[in-house]
């Protein structure tokens, strides 16, 4: 089982989770973390440290958000490794808890 970096990360970016994490499974894109489901050694240090409330357990991913077990799979192989905490993006707090933001992802 992995953690799962959903929807409302996107435009926001906040890396408080990247900090924490022991075995450096994050990866940065320009607008979205993601967690390498391989790497990711289902510690749970994470989650709670996410401001935007946007990483979940992969068998407790919110109605809706399904499709990002495997977003986050397919980018954590083509963007690079973070291992340490970055600004969030400007806009951040503005975009945090907004709906239909996938649309925004950058890949």
């Amino acid at each position: 089982m992995t953690f799962v970096v959903t929807e409302n990360c996107i435009q926001c970016k906040y890396t408080d989770c990247v900090e924490v994490c022991p075995v450096d499974c994050f990866y940065e894109g320009p607008n979205f973390l993601v967690i390498h489901p391989d790497e990711c050694i289902d510690c749970a240090l994470c989650e709670p440290e996410c401001p935007a409330e946007a990483i979940f357990s992969e068998d407790e991913l919110p109605d809706g958000q399904e499709q990002f077990i495997e977003i986050n799979a397919e980018l954590a192989e083509v963007w690079p490794n973070i291992a340490e905490k970055k600004d969030p993006l400007p806009d951040a707090e503005e975009w945090d808890g907004k709906s239909g933001k996938l649309e925004k992802l950058e890949r």
